[in-house]
């Protein structure tokens, strides 16, 4: 699962996390809890940034399982939806 941080109105991708990351995937856990540490990531990344409001977009996807792993992991890294 994958996770930006992007900037509609200048086009551009600030940051990015992935469950391919080597930290993420090194963790021996399912995958809704390896999208919790996504979300976790992407929080970091985007604290070290400046960001703390964000709109989170699901691309379509219905908001259960790990999409909604991704949010909560989000959500206790810092992020406001």
């Amino acid at each position: 699962i994958y996770a930006q941080l992007i900037d509609d109105t200048k086009g551009v991708t600030l940051a990015a996390a992935s469950s391919r990351d080597k930290d993420i995937a090194a963790q021996k856990v399912n995958k809704s809890e390896k999208s919790k540490l996504v979300g976790a990531a992407i929080a970091r990344k985007a604290t070290e940034l400046g960001l703390k409001d964000v709109t989170f977009d699901r691309g379509g996807y219905l908001y259960h399982g790990r999409v909604k792993s991704v949010a909560d992991g989000a959500r206790e890294g810092g992020l406001q939806f």
